[in-house]
């Protein structure tokens, strides 16, 4: 029976200790968009993305080139040299149809590959704010509905990254005409 009792107590224990941890939150995406690296890379991805689209542009001029070179000289050609630039002409058009969805796949590739630094760096920073502070769990507004009551890490974290909020600009008040 005393066994019992001693256990009860102790479960008691454990249970007013895990209670009494600091639980803080945080918009992860927020904090990637305020960082300084963020803009860098947003401004690569862009011009990356106007290259693809420059890319795909000249595809589909260097079809229609070739299409019309083949509308016009097709009644020159034999048979068999039109069956081969037909299929020359439907392996381009394959590609030009394609290269949106391939122009997709790459830019994604591209983002994830510039985005993951950018979000190791934001997790360490999480990670050593927590330790520094007490925080027992750090969760992401983003996939939290509803949860404990904690406390805004966002500030503390952007202050470890050394990231200083825009001043806000002064409030102007409307002159008025006598």
């Amino acid at each position: 029976m005393k066994k019992f009792i001693v256990a009860g107590v102790m479960a008691l224990g454990i249970f007013n200790a895990s209670a009494q941890q600091k639980i803080g939150y945080i918009n992860t995406d927020e904090l990637i968009g305020v960082m300084p690296e963020a803009t860098q890379a947003d401004a690569k991805l862009k011009e990356y993305q106007a290259s693809l689209a420059q890319q795909g542009q000249d595809l589909m001029a260097q079809f229609t080139a070739k299409d019309s070179a083949f509308t016009k000289d097709s009644v020159k050609m034999t048979p068999s040299m039109k069956e081969i630039k037909r299929q020359e002409l439907i392996t381009l058009y394959q590609q030009v149809a394609g290269w949106q969805q391939q122009g997709q796949e790459m830019y994604q590739a591209k983002a994830q590959e510039m985005i993951q630094p950018l979000r190791e760096k934001a997790f360490d920073a999480i990670k050593n704010v927590a330790k520094e502070n007490g925080y027992a769990y750090i969760l992401d507004n983003n996939a939290v509905l509803v949860g404990p009551p904690g406390d805004d890490v966002l500030p503390l974290v952007k202050k470890k990254l050394g990231i200083t909020a825009p001043a806000a600009k002064p409030a102007t008040t409307p002159v008025k005409k006598p």
